[in-house]
């Protein structure tokens, strides 16, 4: 008889789960099946469960105190319902493993997103910054940094696709040229190598050294790599005057802020431009519909998680942002689980500069709420587990 692999998680979804998660990056809507997970909510620990009560609380409460109640009450329950149904996937799914059918469908954007843009722009398209249709160019480079954690801390079985896996990941990073997703992967890789414990690698942090790497000899020599010089560009490409826009606007109503989805009009260095698609689409003179245009200012956001959430929920929102979140960094030191430090501490250092757990999303923002749901339970796994399995040795000492 063969004994399981040492990687292979105690609990494990049925086929037709993995096979909707690895469809979600390409199809994101399918996300929306995550309502049917809402149940398993009342299967976390007590202190958690408190923890979101005071979350979705402070985010209802806010909206009573916009400048329209009604219409942000609607928009922040429904919002905030998303959020907990991201949760309740993670708390259905237990462990992080569960979540690597997600690589296939990530993958599978990367191709799509280099035979987009060579297709439509050849190699000066490359140059110009890979992009793809529906997913923007710093959306593509932080899920590519998902897809090389993922890679990087799957353990056991057949692992010859790993590296052809890793080096399409890594150079869909570097073409993408986003200095968010290279904070995210260095702050995530830094903080799996200090919290996770024996599953610690030391390796993980080559993948961050190896695009700085790249980076700088591409300045030093003029090498022609213009996405990979740009990840040691240190301009904020007009990131001040959108945070000045995001506090001008919250000053307007600083208890609960301006409503969820309607602090685009008050971004007005970006409210200006009008609707706007993806600038892969914008290269290939594919204008925003008018149906959409009416529409552009909801996808606006502040760059940055906090004074986002502080424009649209003000103080009252913005505290139980931080509580959810500091609560779920906190738990993710304690399961010593790789994937989620890496995850839950990276996307949260590039919130400083850009939103990643807004919803929707094309799926990277709802990951973050998936593996916080994870982190959550994990430590309540282990001692049920661990107790059941002295319950049984018990059991069969008395026969």
């Amino acid at each position: 008889m063969t004994s399981p692999s040492a990687d292979s998680p105690a609990f494990t979804p049925p086929k037709w789960v993995s096979w909707l998660l690895a469809l979600v990056p390409i199809f994101p809507p399918l996300y929306l099946a995550a309502f049917a997970c809402l149940g398993k909510l009342r299967t976390l620990p007590l202190t958690s469960r408190y923890v979101l009560f005071f979350f979705a609380g402070t985010q209802l409460i806010a909206a009573l105190f916009t400048p329209r109640p009604l219409l942000s009450l609607g928009l922040a329950a429904a919002r905030t319902l998303l959020i907990l149904a991201m949760i309740a996937v993670g708390v259905y799914l237990r462990d992080s493993r569960n979540l690597r059918p997600l690589l296939w469908g990530q993958l599978v954007i990367f191709a799509t997103a280099w035979g987009y843009t060579l297709a439509t722009q050849g190699l000066a398209g490359v140059q110009s910054r890979l992009g793809h249709p529906y997913y923007y160019i710093v959306s593509l480079g932080l899920v590519a940094v998902v897809a090389l954690w993922i890679t990087a801390f799957w353990r056991g079985g057949r692992l010859w696709w790993r590296l052809p896996a890793g080096l399409l990941a890594l150079a869909t990073f570097l073409a993408a040229g986003s200095r968010g997703p290279l904070l995210t992967l260095g702050v995530g890789s830094l903080a799996a190598l200090a919290f996770a414990g024996r599953q610690r690698r030391l390796w993980v942090l080559l993948l961050g050294v190896l695009a700085l790497g790249l980076a700088t000899l591409s300045m030093t020599f003029s090498l022609p790599l213009k996405p990979v010089e740009r990840l040691l560009n240190d301009q904020t490409t007009g990131r001040e005057y959108v945070w000045r826009d995001a506090v001008l606007g919250w000053q307007t109503s600083p208890v609960g802020g301006v409503g969820p989805y309607q602090g685009g009009p008050y971004l007005t260095y970006l409210y200006k431009d009008g609707c706007q698609l993806t600038p892969t689409l914008q290269r290939n003179d594919i204008a925003c519909p008018k149906a959409v245009s009416r529409w552009s200012s909801v996808w606006l956001i502040a760059h940055n998680a906090w004074l986002h959430w502080l424009l649209e929920t003000g103080l009252i929102g913005l505290l139980g942002l931080v509580t959810v979140m500091g609560y779920a960094l906190w738990q993710a030191v304690l399961s010593h689980d790789p994937f989620i430090i890496s995850v839950l501490f990276g996307f949260t250092a590039m919130n400083v500069v850009d939103v990643v757990i807004a919803l929707p999303s094309q799926h990277f923002a709802e990951l973050w709420w998936v593996v916080a749901g994870v982190a959550l339970l994990s430590p309540r796994l282990r001692r049920p587990t661990q107790l059941q399995s002295t319950e049984e040795g018990q059991h069969e000492d008395q026969r």
